[in-house]
């Protein structure tokens, strides 16, 4: 595994590192000793699958509140989306900052999301799947998010044509208006 250390403070972009013959291919897509001797979070509890039925859905931005804070680890595992991670520490040197990438499975990117982060994805082709990997578990209660067209952050999503839940639609307008604590 190759790891690209992203603009925002303690962020990743996770290449694997294919071995490839006549009958395919392999490679790693986690290892712990991997993660620990970067000091990343390894011990992932939840495993988590979103289906998505058309292009255009977005889901966002999403995290949970302290002391649940989430890392998370996402892949396209079909389809394709963009995904987006947005840093929401305070002390942080990218504090308000965004990031987001096109993830396929043909890529095999694995973005880590540190704790801290909101997260949310739109789906770009029809029948997208998004694997993810969470510590901690989900907690009811904890789940907080902001709406996905904050225009303090204006992310440019790829498509104008947006599904979204009514839940999401109703997500405070800005970050700024929401905290990790």
């Amino acid at each position: 595994m190759i790891f690209h250390e992203l603009s925002l403070a303690g962020a990743y972009r996770i290449e694997p590192q294919w071995i490839t013959d006549q009958r395919g291919g392999f490679a790693r897509r986690f290892c712990a000793e991997a993660f620990h001797a970067r000091g990343l979070e390894s011990d992932f509890v939840q495993r988590s699958i979103s289906s998505n039925k058309r292009a255009g859905t977005l889901r966002g931005m999403h995290f949970q509140a302290a002391p649940n804070l989430e890392t998370k680890l996402v892949r396209c595992t079909r389809g394709a989306m963009f995904d987006v991670m947005v840093d929401l520490r305070r002390d942080s040197a990218s504090f308000g900052q965004w990031y987001g990438e096109t993830l396929t499975p043909d890529d095999g990117i694995i973005l880590y999301i540190p704790k801290g982060f909101a997260h949310g994805f739109q789906v770009l082709v029809d029948d997208t799947d998004v694997d993810y990997e969470i510590t901690p578990a989900y907690v009811p209660g904890a789940e907080r998010g902001f709406r996905f067209d904050d225009p303090t952050l204006t992310i440019d999503w790829p498509l104008a044509d947006i599904i979204i839940s009514e839940r999401d639609r109703a997500l405070p307008p800005s970050f700024l208006e929401v905290s990790l604590g």
